[in-house]
């Protein structure tokens, strides 16, 4: 579904990634992961056409999107929940989900305000409330459900639970380790050195 290929992006004359790759298959659950500083956000910022990278490929379905501005990599079908969920202080809950409703894949069973409040049932008690009074767990809810309501063949979350089929592991801008859950559990010495605080 997503393969990023030898991805190196900067920001002005300091270079951030060095050769990112990566794969994402249809229905895996894919982490990037590794402390803070060491890529993963401009990772992200990269597929999403946030930024552009220097040099290599971003491919989604196949087709190449490094390039493409961020609004058209969202109208092709990622939808992304950035870090630090970036909702809509002054709409309300349901005016928040509202504001990013697009079904651009012509889905049978498209994402709903109703399908969303049966997932975040909080969100519904709470739908009056405006985005910026909400707590931070509820915000990060309506951050999901929102890029839900793009009905996305890709969600990417900006912080990601380490349950997954795949995991990455950036150090210094370059994958330096990739595996499986099982494989991650059973490594002490890459949680403690790539992982630990």
């Amino acid at each position: 579904m997503l393969t990023v290929e030898s991805i190196e992006t900067a920001y002005g004359v300091s270079q951030v990634l060095f050769g990112v790759s990566l794969k994402v298959g249809t229905g895996q659950v894919v982490t990037l992961l590794g402390r803070n500083g060491m890529g993963k956000t401009t990772t992200v910022r990269s597929i999403m056409g946030i930024v552009q990278p220097k040099a290599g490929e971003v491919r989604f379905l196949g087709r190449p999107i490094h390039g493409l501005p961020s609004y058209r990599v969202a109208q092709i079908g990622i939808g992304l929940v950035p870090e630090g969920r970036q909702v809509f202080p002054n709409l309300t809950v349901r005016e928040n989900l509202v504001a990013t409703a697009a079904n651009r894949g012509g889905g049978t069973d498209p994402w709903t305000v109703e399908t969303v409040f049966d997932l975040f049932p909080q969100l519904a008690e709470r739908q009056r409330v405006l985005g910026g009074a909400l707590s931070g767990g509820e915000q990060q809810m309506l951050a999901i459900g929102r890029a839900l309501m793009t009905n996305p063949r890709l969600l990417i979350l900006d912080a990601l639970t380490r349950i997954a089929d795949a995991h990455y592991i950036l150090e210094k801008g370059q994958i330096v380790w990739r595996g499986t859950s099982a494989e991650l559990r059973a490594r002490e010495d890459i949680q403690h050195r790539y992982l630990g605080v």
